[in-house]
């Protein structure tokens, strides 16, 4: 086969044969591989810890002296920064159990021995070139991600703590016998709005920090009991909004008779009501009516919230529970985060259940929480 010149990437070759180990390094290096090997995984950990670097590929016999394939794989899984390296085995058709115990540890393929060099040389480049999209997805998420949280403390960090810092410095360099006590409860009250703001924001961030790290899981596992009364879950939410609604929207109540107790965090499904509640008044004019609800339908029960806002286009419908995803941030101008649906969507799941939006440009929404009504043991 035609080298293909200088690469850039490294294949560690792991094999006890030194026969067989020396056709796979010269039939890589020809075809432009950096090539390092190990004859068993004592070896080839070595090999790994002297390098600054990682492989791209790691390549490894099974049956070895010392340290086995297998035992060499799980070792090389155990350390974060080769986490990601695709490992392969090679393996002779006698070796298929030794092969199976590998798939189940989540070895990514194998090569059968006795190989044709075009054979070996495809299944590795076929690898890398798998690799490599996903470094390369996963590196654009990355920067995407960096983008927004910039964007984010660019934009909602700054704004309140700008209210913050001018309203404390007027209070500050004012003289005190020229303001008024009018003057001075509506510095602090600009001062509370910031601060409200801020905390509001910061707690997002945390919940969210929480639902990706597994957190959540736990505190939801230790947290959950049963829920007699739905209607406390709304009132605690409206509460909680309450600065919001006061004077701006109406807000109406629709539970259905006899909803039955059911396992759940009342907390968690507060803030994703909270969420619901705000996203209807941010979205929708004020005066227009925003309506919760409850009901039971097969074997869920639904926790709902309506408005009559401005609506979402069908394209934007699974976008919208992306975290900090905004439809039209730049044209709206709209405030927060984004990262009020993202929530809601963790606290469903974090409940084995589903969220859902129903909506018409123009008319309004309705925002779904579905979850299984998973009954307390008597």
């Amino acid at each position: 086969m035609e080298a293909r010149g200088s690469r850039a990437e490294t294949i560690l070759v792991v094999e006890d044969d030194q026969h067989l180990l020396d056709g796979i390094r010269d039939i890589l290096e020809l075809d432009g591989y950096t090539v390092w090997t190990a004859q068993n995984g004592v070896e080839a950990l070595a090999v790994l810890q002297e390098r600054a670097e990682s492989p791209q590929l790691i390549v490894s016999d099974i049956m070895m002296p010392h340290m086995d394939g297998v035992e060499f794989f799980k070792t090389v899984r155990k350390e974060t920064r080769w986490l990601n390296v695709p490992f392969m085995f090679l393996t002779a058709k006698s070796e298929k159990s030794e092969y199976y115990k590998g798939l189940r540890l989540g070895v990514d393929d194998y090569i059968i021995k006795p190989y044709d060099p075009p054979d070996l040389l495809a299944k590795i480049e076929s690898k890398l070139i798998r690799q490599g999209d996903i470094d390369r997805a996963q590196t654009e998420a990355i920067s995407t991600l960096k983008r927004q949280i910039l964007t984010i403390l660019n934009h909602e960090f700054r704004t309140p703590l700008t209210f913050v810092v001018a309203y404390a410095d007027m209070l500050n360099n004012a003289d005190a016998g020229q303001l008024s006590s009018n003057d001075i409860m509506a510095y602090l009250k600009g001062v509370a709005a910031g601060a409200d703001r801020l905390r509001s924001l910061i707690e997002n961030f945390i919940i969210l920090v929480e639902m990706q790290t597994g957190d959540a899981r736990q505190t939801f596992d230790w947290r959950k009991c049963p829920i007699v009364n739905v209607a406390d879950l709304f009132e605690a939410a409206r509460s909680r909004v309450k600065p919001l609604l006061e004077g701006t929207h109406p807000l109406k109540t629709e539970i259905e008779n006899d909803i039955p107790a059911f396992i759940g965090d009342a907390e968690y499904l507060v803030v994703a009501i909270t969420h619901l509640l705000s996203n209807a008044v941010k979205f929708s004019e004020a005066g227009k009516q925003i309506t919760v609800g409850a009901n039971v339908q097969h074997d869920h029960i639904n926790l709902w919230v309506r408005d009559e806002g401005r609506g979402i286009p069908p394209a934007e419908h699974s976008r919208i529970w992306e975290s900090f995803y905004q439809i039209d941030r730049a044209m709206y101008e709209d405030q927060g985060a984004g990262a009020g649906l993202a929530i809601v969507r963790g606290v469903a799941r974090l409940h084995g259940g589903k969220v859902s939006v129903s909506s018409d440009v123009g008319m309004g929404s309705t925002f779904t929480i579905s979850l299984p009504l998973e009954k307390p043991v008597a």
